[in-house]
């Protein structure tokens, strides 16, 4: 595997799918079947590969692995540098898995434009892969802010009735933060004479004055991504404007760019701001966690309701990663993968009947149990996995982070465990308006329960949130050795700061 590079191969073989979808020519229904096609080979063999990744990771080792590095402008010292390790690893599988799984979500819901919009599916994908491994602050700019492109362009175009605002919003919102970390990231090169990220770290000892700006600079990209209260307004719109996939995606791999930004890149180039605004972060966590629940409980639509319980998800995994112990960085890094699968589920949930009925009013379901049975047990399961239910994946990461975040603030632990008894309350709301009761509307009475096609989208999601929660250790001990160094070289750096200021 060393001299085969794979990271280049799992970052880039979606561009091959997108070129065929690209030149493919003929009457309008071959075209749209072959680029289907085209699109389900091109990602189901990347998620393959990509599988290769964990065969041959050594879980023993707390550095990046598979590593690349190439000249690519000479001139100004910025390589293209890949690499991942035991916290990028899994972001990697996750985003090869849920591109698959919505190209065959969309294999009959996306009817217009196919071409167009296999190809921006593959392409995020090739930026998606390219953020988690990319080494360099340069690269990992252009594939961070790579990802608004695509994503822009599926809510805009294959969106709802309000998709032009949504993705507006979501564009102008998820820039202007950027805009900010790229003048950090000029900073930090004008400082070190290098972007590449392992030699910024070895060699750049920042005075705290400097950390705190750049901190801020990362904050405001990767707060947005999340998203933090209060910066979250733009998920909602995005959510309910955008096609079922765009939802998947958005919710399962877009807002773990945020989480991902702030383990890979603010905690460990700026340790000290780190530490001066963990309060912050604390404060803003569980206020995400308590008022987003809050507005869940009175949404009359599906997907916003679901975007809103993603905000308070995310809140409990800004917290464990500010913690900064063992138990919380790696249940905020467990709790993103946990998120990333049933949030993923839950919207394509939503998708199967919006698809039959074309709406999502919460109040134009109920006793979907009597025609719908496969359908209640998966959003059923789902449901129980995105409360925390022993068992299933949800539950470890909000324990881990949860007894990380006791054995630093009692307080903020038991305002954030409160998240857990308004996620029930929204979440079996929802399922009880929706699944139970009478089948009394009349146009839900000839409603048919899921295909085959759809058993098969929700099986894999199925299986590894059974998987995660019943054997959580094969996750976390690959990301063991990467999150004990980082949290050992964040106590180190913090020390070492204080012992100069005794001086």
């Amino acid at each position: 595997m060393a001299s085969w590079p794979i990271l280049s191969v799992v970052t880039f073989l979606p561009l091959v799918g997108a070129l065929f979808c690209l030149v493919v020519q003929g009457p309008k229904e071959a075209v749209d079947r072959n680029c289907r096609s085209a699109a389900l080979i091109t990602s189901l063999v990347t998620f393959l590969v990509s599988l290769l990744l964990w065969v041959h990771f050594d879980p023993t080792k707390a550095g990046f692995q598979f590593e690349e590095k190439v000249a690519w402008i000479p001139a100004l010292n910025i390589g293209y540098h890949m690499g991942i390790d035991g916290i990028s690893l899994f972001f990697v599988l996750l985003s090869t898995l849920l591109t698959a799984i919505c190209v065959l979500a969309s294999w009959e819901a996306v009817q217009t434009r196919v071409k167009e919009y296999m190809v921006a599916f593959l392409v995020l994908e090739t930026f998606m892969v390219g953020m988690f491994c990319a080494l360099d602050l340069a690269l990992f700019y252009v594939f961070f802010e790579g990802v608004l492109i695509p994503m822009f362009l599926i809510i805009g175009v294959w969106g709802g009735k309000r998709r032009v605002y949504a993705a507006f919003k979501f564009f102008l919102y998820t820039l202007l933060g950027s805009v900010l970390m790229l003048l950090a990231i000029i900073a930090i090169y004008w400082q070190a004479g290098t972007s590449d990220l392992p030699t910024v770290m070895e060699q750049m000892q920042l005075p705290f004055q400097w950390q705190f700006w750049l901190w801020l600079a990362f904050f405001a990209s990767f707060a947005v991504k999340v998203p933090m209260w209060p910066v979250h307004t733009w998920l909602p719109d995005a959510h309910v404007e955008a096609p079922t996939a765009g939802s998947v995606i958005l919710a399962g791999v877009l807002l773990k760019m945020g989480g991902y930004g702030f383990i890979r890149y603010s905690v460990t180039l700026f340790p000290e701001a780190t530490q001066y605004f963990a309060p912050l972060i604390f404060g803003l966590s569980v206020v995400a966690v308590i008022y987003t629940s809050l507005v869940a409980l009175v949404q009359e639509d599906m997907k916003k309701l679901i975007a809103y319980s993603s905000v308070a998800h995310m809140g409990l995994v800004t917290l464990g990663i500010y913690i900064m112990n063992m138990q919380g960085v790696q249940g905020s890094i467990f709790q993103m993968l946990s998120h990333g699968v049933v949030s993923a589920a839950l919207f394509l949930c939503v998708g199967v009947i919006y698809d039959r009925m074309h709406t999502r009013e919460i109040d134009a379901y109920g006793g979907l149990v009597h025609r719908m049975p496969r359908y209640a047990f998966v959003f059923m399961f789902f449901t129980l996995a995105s409360i925390g239910l022993p068992g299933l994946s949800g539950f470890v990461g909000e324990f881990l982070v949860l007894l990380g975040a006791f054995k630093i603030n009692t307080w903020v632990t038991f305002l954030a465990t409160t998240g857990l008894i308004w996620g029930a309350a929204y979440a079996l709301w929802l399922y009880r308006k929706i699944i139970f009761g009478e089948l009394t509307k009349a146009s839900l009475k000839a409603i048919l329960d899921m295909n085959r096609r759809e058993v098969a989208v929700f099986l894999p999601l199925v299986l590894i949130t059974l998987w995660m929660g019943i054997y959580p250790n094969s996750f976390l001990d690959p990301m063991a050795p990467a999150v004990d160094k980082l949290i050992g070289d964040y106590n180190a750096a913090i020390k070492l700061a204080h012992t100069a200021s005794l001086r």
